[in-house]
Parts: C-alpha cells; sequence; structure tokens
C-alpha cells in the first residue's frame, strides 16, 4: 500500500509541474515549488525509472543550495515565471540575451529595456568579459531559458550602476557609451561626485543602495556559436577590426544604404573610443587614436546630414572643431547643418570660414549659400502668407461681429 501511495504521488508531482497557480500548501512535505517546478525530497529506490517524455522531477537540494549561496551573497533571488529544461552552462564566452528592469526597492523604474529610446531591444552579454556589473552575470548564472525572476541586489553589488546605466541610456539613443564619463576608473568615477546627466543617476550615485533587477533570460548561446561583435572584442581584436569596418561602412553608403553605413561608422567609433578611454588624453597615443577616430566621425555626420539629423551633426562637428581648428570638412559640414536649421548667421561663418582655408571651393560653397537664401525666401513667402489669411480671417470675424 505504501508503495502504492507513493507512486500516486510520484505521478502527481510530475503530472503538475507545469501547472499554474501552484502552492506549497497543495502537495504533501515531501514536495515544494522552486521557479515554478516541483521538487521531490521523497526517497526512491535507485533503479526508478520514470517513462519516456515525462517531465524531469529536480533535485530540491541543488536549488536550495542556489538560493543559500545568493543569499549569503547579499542577493535575494524571487521567480516570477519558470524557465524551460535544464540549468545552461554558463561557461565564459556564453553569450546571453535578456531583458531587464531595474527598480529602486520602493517601486521607482530606473531603466526597463523594453522602453530605453522610445523602443524594445534586449540586452546582449558575453560572459566573462568584465562587464562593469558583475551580479548580473552571476545572477544570470542561476536562470533557465525563458524564466523571469527578481534579484534584489545590496549596495556592495550595485555601487556601479550609475555608470553602467548611463552607458546604456547613451547607447539605445545613439550616443558615444562612454560620453560624459571622466577618464579613471569606475569607482574613482562613483566619487568623484561628477554629474552623469541624469537626475535619477546622479541621486543614486550620491546616495548609493539596493536596487532590484528583473531579468527574462531569453536565449543562451554557447561560446562559438555566434559571432563576436565588437564590443565583446579585446583591445587588439578592436584595433584590426576598425579598418575592416570603415571599409564596410563605405561600401554601404556608395550602396545609398545611409542608416546602416551609419552604423557601421557608429560601432568603429565607439572601438576607438573605448581604447581611447585606457590612454592619458594628449598622450601620443591617445592622439593617434583621435586621428583614427575624426574621419569616421566625419563619415558619420555625412550620414546623420543625409538622415536629416541636423543637430547631431553640428554637436560632433562642434567637438571636432574645439581640438581641430582648421578642419575644414568640419565646418563644411556644420554650416551646412546651420543652414538646414536656419541659422543663416552660423552657416554663413562656416561657410567663410571654408573659404579661407581653401578658395578652391568657392563654387561649392556658393551652391550652398543659393540653397540656403532660396530657403529662406520660400520661408519668407510662406509665412506672408500665413500672415495674411490670419488677418483676413481676423477682419471677416470682427466683420461679422458688428454686422
Amino acid at each position: 500500500m505504501k508503495s502504492m501511495q507513493l507512486a500516486l504521488h510520484l505521478v502527481a508531482v510530475v503530472g503538475c509541474q507545469f501547472c499554474k497557480p501552484m502552492s506549497n500548501e497543495a502537495f504533501p512535505s515531501e514536495y515544494k515549488i522552486f521557479s515554478g517546478s516541483l521538487y521531490a525530497s521523497c526517497r526512491m529506490r535507485p533503479n526508478t525509472q520514470l517513462s519516456p517524455g515525462s517531465p524531469k522531477v529536480y533535485g530540491l537540494k541543488r536549488m536550495e543550495e542556489v538560493a543559500t549561496k545568493l543569499g549569503a551573497d547579499g542577493i535575494q533571488k524571487k521567480v516570477l515565471s519558470p524557465g524551460k529544461g535544464e540549468l545552461p552552462s554558463f561557461h565564459d564566452g556564453t553569450k546571453v540575451i535578456f531583458h531587464y528592469r531595474t527598480n529602486l526597492c520602493d517601486g521607482t523604474v530606473l531603466d526597463d529595456s523594453r522602453m530605453m529610446g522610445g523602443k524594445s531591444k534586449p540586452m546582449e552579454l558575453i560572459l566573462g568579459k568584465k562587464f562593469k556589473l558583475p551580479v548580473w552575470e552571476r545572477v544570470i548564472a542561476t536562470m533557465r531559458a525563458g524564466e523571469v525572476a527578481d534579484f534584489t541586489c545590496d549596495i556592495k553589488h550595485t555601487a556601479l550602476y550609475p555608470l553602467v546605466s548611463q552607458s546604456l541610456r547613451n547607447i539605445s539613443v545613439g550616443k558615444d557609451p562612454l560620453e560624459g564619463q571622466r577618464h579613471c576608473c569606475g569607482i574613482a568615477q562613483v566619487h568623484s561626485h561628477h554629474s552623469l546627466g541624469h537626475a535619477d543617476l546622479d541621486h543614486l550615485q550620491a546616495n548609493p543602495q539596493p536596487l532590484v533587477f528583473t531579468i527574462e533570460l531569453l536565449e543562451v548561446l554557447p561560446p562559438g556559436s555566434f559571432a563576436l561583435e565588437t564590443w565583446a572584442m579585446t583591445d587588439e581584436e578592436k584595433l584590426q577590426a576598425v579598418p575592416q569596418i570603415h571599409e564596410e561602412g563605405n561600401m554601404l553608403f556608395k550602396k545609398g544604404q545611409t542608416a546602416t553605413a551609419a552604423e557601421k561608422y557608429y560601432n568603429a567609433i565607439a572601438c576607438l573610443k573605448n581604447l581611447q578611454m585606457k590612454e592619458q588624453p594628449g598622450d601620443l597615443a591617445w592622439i593617434k587614436l583621435d586621428q583614427m577616430i575624426t574621419p569616421l566621425l566625419l563619415n558619420y555626420c555625412q550620414c546623420k546630414l543625409m538622415l536629416g539629423q541636423y543637430y547631431e551633426v553640428l554637436d560632433h562637428c562642434s567637438s571636432l572643431l574645439n581640438k581641430y581648428e582648421d578642419n575644414l570638412k568640419a565646418y563644411f559640414k556644420r554650416g551646412k547643418a546651420h543652414a538646414a536649421v536656419w541659422n543663416e548667421a552660423e552657416a554663413r561663418a562656416d561657410f567663410a570660414k571654408v573659404l579661407a582655408l581653401d578658395p578652391s571651393l568657392g563654387p561649392a560653397v556658393a551652391k550652398e549659400i543659393r540653397a540656403m537664401e532660396e530657403k529662406i525666401r520660400e520661408k519668407e513667402k510662406e509665412e506672408k502668407g500665413r500672415y495674411r489669411n490670419l488677418f483676413n480671417y481676423s477682419s471677416n470675424s470682427t466683420t461679422a461681429t458688428t454686422s
């Protein structure tokens, strides 16, 4: 009879592994729920086997050990939705793709990968590459594909989050991920009292506190099963890859694929910026990298001009001209961007500088000035017509009121 009861209990465990909702109270004390699956601590004969195709009954002891280790290190895990299959092997070089949301303990949302930059784009991380937020690698290594879980992490794991968040926010809007960060290590930046450009991150940097990371593990790719992206390369690999990425951008630009070409130039710039951050500004190595960045940034600006993103062109060209006052191409592109946003005086000043640097460009400059003047005349004509209609409407309204 006892054997029959044990068999029936085991069938209940196996058959209900994926049932929802489940609670520990619904089963005898031998069974517990962890990550949405049932785990049996009841004794079975060593040669007991389940029928082919039956769901597995996972070992409770293993999962409890994981939770205990996390808890001892200041991390509390709460499973919101179970994953599927076995726990993957998270070797160094494994690529994990996941969505994340970062909350303060009071529920305030800091970041959400489904909304950053106005689009939903999951995070991609290659394990073992010394990511600035090691706790993400730590907690993801406890998850199955498809699992969703909350991880409440102590301050010792979250101190660098403001810097990581700043980089991720920059990336989401197409900016340099290192923009706004000073030339020093992460810990030094945390204590530098330097604004990160976001009030919530400045507050978090000044007042470190525990954070809650809600992570949905979408996919786990073993080493060697995917092409290595630039952000995951070593310094040597990045330096070697830049010329090839540059050429790919040029080919795409010639084919008229402007937006895709801009992405290539951006990736190459990001590689070099990352290397440049490790050098002392003004040193020979830093200058050489900056000279490699300049033509890429000008190509990127040309793409942005054609895509109508004029203010980004103004920012980048002005940044270049602050360092290289005689960069003719930067003046020319900035002049065109000023003309596009109706900054007539600034455009004329930039075009005059182009002529001073290279008088042979007179015809090209004259063409741009004529185009700008024509646009200004059309705009003035349109505005006069609008005011005329507005005046006529006001007169008609007055007549109708007094008649």
